[in-house]
């Protein structure tokens, strides 16, 4: 075999043929022509006092190691209804994980741990959810039925998820179309990975449980940037109630994916709504790509039969320079070549930016054979692991001919059964196209593999949970009690001329109450409200992480600049040191401003002076200029005695009457 290969050209060649477009550079019709189309499913914690089955508290993390014990559990699939195995459930058994998890006395009990039945779901979380599906627009159903989710990735110890429809088919608007959704959920959160190596994979159960919701769409988005503002406008709609949880972690939703003639993929766990543009388009064509992949396999003969071979290699034959290598060796790790038959350039076609079908592989051996990464290395990498007179060794031992493809794995020998069936069956896998899975995501907006997609065999009712009725006249007391809409306080902020690039971060914190409370009780400027919220907090805080800092003080700060007839622009210069010292009072404040209470006549007389300073001083004759070096001088006086805006027009009329 001439093991000789330019992959990084032919990883070149196979983008290009994929039609690969930057996020950048791509438009509607780049996703019209692959066929773009994606859907969410975004979950939100809610604000509640307990957990949702038990009477745990909600909301208290663990931020250090210490923990009171540990429980180790072996998860195995069971039967559904039907008498089917989940797919993914026999993934995960596959793997044998020893799973771990560090418990805190103050945040779980006997019911996280599956030694106790649940309680009553809590009626808070219950109350919120349906405040959230009737603000959703969705049909809410006439009773509730707990059913339980079969994971065992390990992340909840019963190895199911209690979960509920609340309601079904809603919709909600985007600026040029509005996005339907199948239902609205209400679930128990699971716990948060620690570590995941080789088999043990460690867990802790403070966010365990606490009550969750997940809202679902149907696949109308056709572009990425329709994907993240959906996203947005349902995070948003979420946080309009003000009984939802905020920060890392309490907002996170998973996109569905697919492309013409392929099948639907899940990108897993997104914590950030900007990432979504970027991971959704790489996605769209790491799909795309795997299709044109599909057609050159398919020309291999007799591709229906198609299989690897396998062969053991004795490392003392080798002088292996190659860093993981050696050490498999001195821990006496198995080490196995595979033929791919007639898998020449397979293994450097273009999957995503800068990751081929080669990685495909080796993240499932990593997720399903747990074999750590670096865990292979193949005849078509972008760089030379092994010296070519080891690739020839190699390839003389397997009987290779010039059209296939080598890969070299090893690890521990009890492993490498199931990391040889892995290999061939993502192989086989490559034959028919896309295969239906979980992706994780990453900040360069590339995937890895997580897990099998799940199916329907995965559900089954929850026996110790009785069906909860709802009753009209309780729905219709929740309906009065619900908040405008996102999309009408849209609307309002557009009409009071509030610039729109402060809108993400006033729903994103929930600040519209405030606007609106400022502006109809206070009746100061909703535009100036709006642009100091949305540009002068927003720096503000970005610069200072004072969390003691509460935006309802700014309420009272516009009330006490009202009651004192001190002009709010005043304000602009108080922000920052309410924020450093937030238990100032707001005369202390001005006095440490050396702020001082004019009349307009008496600030206004001073013009003629400050310009006769100009004219004496400065060489400048520009008026533009003039105008701003005047109103420099007299602002920190002005600002609070008297409108700018009044300022500046009478320093112009002055200057114009020379």
């Amino acid at each position: 075999m001439d093991i000789s290969f330019d992959s990084r050209a032919h990883y070149e060649a196979t983008k290009k043929s994929a039609g690969y477009v930057c996020l950048k550079k791509a438009n509607q019709k780049t996703y019209d022509r692959i066929g773009f189309m994606s859907g969410l499913e975004v979950h939100q914690q809610l604000l509640t006092k307990e957990k949702l089955f038990c009477h745990c508290p909600a909301g208290i993390y663990n931020k250090s190691e210490e923990y009171d014990a540990e429980v180790i559990r072996h998860m195995r699939p069971t039967l559904s209804e039907l008498g089917e195995y989940d797919g993914t459930a026999l993934m995960e058994f596959k793997t044998r994980k020893e799973i771990i998890y560090r418990i805190k006395n103050e945040t779980a009990c006997t019911y996280e741990v599956d030694d106790t039945p649940p309680f009553p779901i809590d009626r808070e979380a219950l109350q919120i959810s349906i405040e959230i599906a009737l603000l959703s627009k969705l049909n809410i159903v006439g009773e509730v039925h707990i059913t339980r989710k079969q994971y065992l990735d390990g992340s909840i110890p019963t190895g199911f998820q209690r979960t509920a429809i609340i309601g079904v088919e809603g919709s909600i608007p985007l600026k040029n179309k509005t996005i339907r959704l199948i239902q609205l959920s209400i679930e128990e959160d699971s716990c948060r990975e620690i570590s995941d190596i080789g088999h043990t994979r460690i867990y802790k159960t403070d966010r365990l449980g606490m009550p969750l919701i997940e809202t679902v769409t149907y696949p109308d988005c056709v572009n990425p940037a329709e994907v993240k503002e959906a996203c947005d406008y349902i995070r948003f709609l979420n946080r309009s109630t003000g009984k939802v949880r905020t920060g890392i972690g309490a907002g996170r939703e998973d996109v569905n994916v697919s492309c013409k003639g392929g099948t639907r993929v899940e990108i897993k766990g997104v914590a950030h709504t900007k990432w979504i543009p970027q991971l959704t388009h790489i996605e769209a064509f790491r799909q795309w790509s795997l299709l044109l992949l599909r057609e050159q396999l398919r020309k291999i003969k007799n591709y229906e039969s198609w299989k690897i071979e396998s062969y053991i290699i004795d490392p003392e034959d080798y002088n292996f320079s190659y860093a993981p290598l050696i050490q498999a060796t001195e821990l006496q790790q198995q080490v196995i070549a595979v033929k791919l038959r007639d898998f020449k350039g397979a293994l450097s076609h273009f999957t995503q930016p800068e990751k081929s079908f080669a990685n495909e592989i080796s993240d499932r051996l990593k997720v399903i054979a747990c074999l750590e990464k670096p865990n292979m290395i193949h005849s078509e990498s972008f760089v030379s692991e092994l010296e070519a007179d080891d690739w020839k060794k190699i390839a003389k031992i397997t009987k290779s001919q010039p059209d296939d493809a080598i890969i070299v794995i090893w690890g521990p020998k009890e492993d490498m059964k199931t990391a040889l069936e892995t290999i061939e069956e993502r192989c086989k896998m490559a034959f028919e196209g896309i295969p239906g899975e979980t992706r994780k995501s990453l900040t360069d907006g590339t995937t890895i593999f997580e897990r099998v997609l799940p199916g329907a065999d995965r559900m089954y009712p929850d026996t110790d949970s009785a069906p909860i009725p709802l009753e009209d006249s309780f729905i219709d007391k929740l309906s009065k009690e619900i908040p405008k809409e996102v999309i009408d306080r849209f609307n309002q902020l557009r009409q009071w001329g509030i610039p729109e690039d402060t809108y993400t971060y006033i729903f994103s914190k929930n600040y519209y109450p405030l606007i609106e409370e400022i502006v109809n009780d206070l009746k100061i400027n909703p535009k100036f409200v709006g642009t100091f919220i949305g540009h002068r907090l927003k720096n503000i805080l970005g610069k200072n992480k004072n969390f003691k800092f509460k935006a309802k003080m700014i309420y009272h700060l516009f009330a006490f600049l009202k009651e004192n007839k001190v002009n709010e622009k005043i304000a602009i210069r108080m922000l920052p040191e309410l924020v450093a010292h937030p238990r100032m009072e707001f005369e202390s404040v001005l006095a440490t401003l050396k702020f001082k209470k004019l009349d307009a006549e008496e600030i206004l007389s001073k013009l003629p002076f400050i310009n006769g300073k100009f004219e004496a001083n400065k060489k400048k004759t520009d008026p533009g200029y003039r105008i701003n070096w005047i109103m420099g001088q007299v602002q920190k006086t002005a600002m609070g005695n008297m409108d700018l805006a009044v300022v500046e027009e009478k320093v112009r009329n002055m200057i114009s009457q020379k």
